[in-house]
């Protein structure tokens, strides 16, 4: 498929959004979409559970004016008509070092939501070499104190928190996903344990994370912050669960100061 071509529009939200253009690759005998902006050092942005590349539209915008910016449906998420392969958490960190190597990026800075940052964190860990600057943005991984039925009355809190403009993008990835998928991925996901990753990560690290995060609160960067060698935490004031999205104009600001050298928030900084 040949890339369409990149253009700034307005979206429903009245603000301007830069169209990327939009890609496929061949990655484990599948096609798998995903979205280029910009030029310069390549910066892949990874979303979340239920999540997709339309997460990072109040994002792409300001950072492809400085870098070549990178967006990646994982397998069984976002929008398309694509054969997709059935998505399994064990092998996503894999398949996504694989679709790196399809699209030619020897080495990129990674940001990761959620979900997304639990598989950049790993990729990380695993292999350092391939890891310009590391971003987790609310990061899963850390198992919690509840089951994941017990996960629901948080999620629903997370909802609450977050910017109601969110709810719509929300929905409409989580029915493309289908319940199946999202709920084997999450007790998946809170099956797991990073813990034994987090001194193995090289790469200078930003955690981000929302004020109001009741899904995965404040209190685990904290955890993160003093195991990370590199590592920095800032706290979104108001944000839930999706700073990028809620916060759209502290974040970007953050995320381009860190990927620009600086090393992230002078008071509170491990490393």
């Amino acid at each position: 498929m040949a890339p369409s071509r990149k253009r700034a529009s307005r979206d429903g939200w009245g603000e301007t959004r830069i169209e990327p253009s939009r890609r496929e690759v061949r990655v484990g005998g599948y096609s798998a979409r995903y979205e280029v902006a910009g030029e310069g050092e390549p910066v892949v942005l990874v979303h979340g559970l239920s999540g997709s590349t339309r997460w990072w539209a109040r994002n792409v915008g300001v950072l492809s004016e400085h870098y070549r910016v990178y967006l990646v449906n994982l397998p069984g998420f976002g929008v398309g008509r694509l054969a997709r392969p059935r998505f399994v958490l064990a092998e996503a960190s894999s398949w996504l070092l694989a679709w790196m190597e399809a699209v030619g990026l020897g080495r990129a800075h990674l940001v990761g939501h959620s979900m997304g940052g639990y598989l950049c964190l790993r990729v990380a860990a695993s292999r350092p070499e391939v890891v310009g600057r590391l971003v987790l943005v609310d990061p899963a991984g850390m198992p919690p104190d509840r089951t994941l039925l017990g996960h629901l009355v948080p999620l629903l809190q997370a909802a609450r928190h977050g910017s109601p403009r969110f709810l719509p993008v929300l929905v409409r990835d989580a029915l493309y996903a289908g319940p199946f998928t999202l709920l084997r991925a999450a007790r998946d996901l809170l099956a797991e344990d990073v813990r034994g990753d987090l001194r193995r990560i090289e790469a200078p690290t930003l955690l981000i994370w929302g004020e109001k995060d009741v899904l995965i609160p404040p209190s685990v960067g904290d955890l993160m912050l003093a195991e990370i060698p590199d590592s920095s935490l800032l706290v979104i004031e108001g944000a839930g669960h999706n700073p990028m999205f809620d916060r759209p104009d502290e974040f970007d600001a953050a995320l381009l100061s860190f990927l620009g050298g600086e090393r992230g928030p002078e008071d509170e900084r491990n490393g």
